[in-house]
């Protein structure tokens, strides 16, 4: 409250009145408190950074010979430093020697063949230049020349020594062309359960509804032809992993299915490994690549629930422990070995083969093999 009082006696100041009465010092001082600098900005030219104090009468033009001339005096003017250790000329330490090269005597008497002196007292440099790469200055040659030039006759270095390496100019590899399945015609197909329709390739169509994917997993659950199904980068979600899931409990014909590169989370994985108790056709499961990880939690139910499967023969899923990622190969080694042990014949036969291993592990019990004596032993 006092500062406002302090202040209020200046409301009614003339500055005009005080203006007239300052002198040409004052005035001069007052501008250069006034004035807006900025020091910091390095943009900004020196006569806006900083006051000028020049108060020297510019002396004209700028001479550059002039100048030298005036640093060059003023520097022969000025004493020289005094040496804390006086120079007297004396040398100290031992002289330098320049060290003699060795010569390999083995290189002074080589001696070739007359035929071979020749040759290469005639030959170009492209031809020096292919016969020194091979001989293993590799720097001479590309990669691919060298191993061009071991494989043929032929001068592959035209340029010889002048050549400049460069790197291997790759063949460009045309974008894979967008999948053109008729999304709608594939799914009348597959109601009227068309004998033609094998394989149903949906991958990497991103426009597809999800309804639209779910109507697909309805139509198989009555479909006995479609053997593989692919929706891979389609942006399916849990939604349609539950309707693949209750496919897979009606549907007796589909082998593969791969839903991998989608949105589907842990929920809909576990739905659809589970669905597998339940089908005893599909072989192989691709589930890899989803937008989140499915976790330990749900790898670990994961392994569980293949343990329990014995059809499943190829599980596509990078896991990241290593304990489910070694049941779940286990589990499929043992799928597949008892599709080796049990083959059904063309005549309806089933056929076993079994090692003694196995048939211990069936039967749970130690068998023993005893081999019967040579008649000439015996006797």
């Amino acid at each position: 409250m006092s500062f406002r009082k302090e202040m209020e006696k200046y409301r009614d100041v003339d500055e005009d009145e005080l203006l007239q009465k300052l002198s040409e010092e004052e005035l001069r001082r007052l501008e250069d408190e006034l004035e807006e600098l900025d020091p910091d900005n390095a943009l900004l030219p020196a006569g806006l950074r900083q006051r000028d104090q020049t108060k020297k009468a510019p002396t004209g033009t700028f001479q550059r010979d002039n100048l030298l001339a005036h640093l060059e005096k003023q520097a022969k003017e000025h004493p020289d430093r005094d040496d804390l250790v006086p120079y007297t000329g004396e040398k100290r330490g031992k002289p330098w020697i320049p060290k003699t090269k060795v010569v390999d005597p083995i290189l002074e008497d080589v001696t070739l063949e007359p035929e071979l002196e020749e040759a290469l007292a005639n030959a170009t440099d492209a031809e020096l230049c292919d016969i020194a790469a091979i001989l293993g200055m590799h720097t001479l040659m590309s990669n691919q020349q060298y191993y061009e030039a071991l494989a043929s006759s032929t001068i592959v270095n035209k340029q010889g020594l002048n050549s400049v390496i460069q790197c291997t100019q790759y063949k460009p590899v045309p974008d894979e062309q967008p999948n053109d399945t008729d999304v709608e015609e594939t799914l009348l197909r597959i109601k009227r359960n068309d004998p033609e329709l094998v394989e149903v390739n949906l991958n990497n169509i991103r426009n597809i509804p999800i309804a639209t994917l779910k109507a697909y997993a309805e139509a198989l659950k009555n479909n006995t032809v479609v053997e593989r199904l692919s929706i891979v980068g389609t942006r399916s979600n849990d939604p349609v992993a539950h309707a693949l899931a209750d496919m897979l409990h009606v549907n007796t014909a589909l082998r593969s299915l791969n839903v991998e590169s989608n949105f589907i989370t842990g929920a809909g994985i576990i739905a659809l490994v589970d669905a597998l108790q339940h089908n005893s056709t599909l072989q192989e499961l691709k589930i890899d690549n989803q937008s989140q990880p499915l976790g330990n939690k749900v790898e670990m139910e994961i392994a569980s629930m293949l343990e329990k499967n014995s059809t499943l023969l190829k599980f596509g899923y990078h896991f990241t422990q290593q304990g489910p990622r070694l049941r779940c190969s286990n589990a499929m080694m043992n799928n597949n070995d008892l599709v080796r042990v049990v083959r059904t014949d063309s005549d309806g036969a089933i056929t076993f083969t079994l090692s003694v291993p196995e048939l211990e592990r069936a039967f749970c019990k130690k068998f023993k093999f005893s081999s019967k004596p040579n008649k000439k032993e015996k006797a």
